[in-house]
C-alpha cells in the first residue's frame, strides 16, 4: 500500500482563470497583428508566426508555473509587463485603441492581483 498522501491540488481562483485568458488573447492578438499590420506575404507571416512565439517562448521560460528559469517576483513582472505592453500597442497600432486600454487595465489589474499573492505568500 502507498503511506503517502496525494499532493493538495493548487486552488485556482478567478484571477487565474483572468490570466489564462489574458495570455492565450496576447498570443492570438501578436498573431493577428503581424498578419495585419504587415504586408503578406513577407514580412508579414514572419511577424505573424515570430511575435506570439518569442512570447510563448517568453513565458514558458519564466512566467509559466513550470518555468524553466526560475526568477524572483520582480522578473516575472518585467516579463509579464513586455508580454501584454507588446499586446496593447499591437491593438493601439491596428487602429483598436478601446481593446488595447481594456486589454491594459485587465493585464495591469490582474498582475497587482498576482504580484501581491506571490508577493504574500
Amino acid at each position: 500500500m502507498n503511506d503517502r498522501s496525494p499532493e493538495p491540488l493548487p486552488k485556482i481562483g478567478p484571477n487565474d482563470v483572468l490570466r489564462f485568458l489574458l495570455e492565450l488573447f496576447a498570443f492570438v492578438s501578436l498573431a493577428v497583428w503581424g498578419f495585419v499590420a504587415f504586408p503578406l506575404p513577407w514580412p508579414g507571416v514572419l511577424i505573424g508566426i515570430g511575435a506570439p512565439l518569442v512570447a510563448v517562448l517568453l513565458w514558458a521560460l519564466f512566467v509559466s508555473p513550470k518555468a524553466v528559469i526560475r526568477v524572483d517576483p520582480f522578473g516575472k513582472a518585467l516579463v509579464e509587463i513586455a508580454v501584454f505592453s507588446a499586446t496593447a500597442i499591437a491593438w493601439w497600432t491596428m487602429g483598436q485603441p478601446i481593446v488595447a486600454i481594456i486589454t491594459a487595465v485587465l493585464a495591469a489589474v490582474s498582475g497587482i492581483i498576482n504580484g501581491r499573492k506571490e508577493l504574500a505568500g
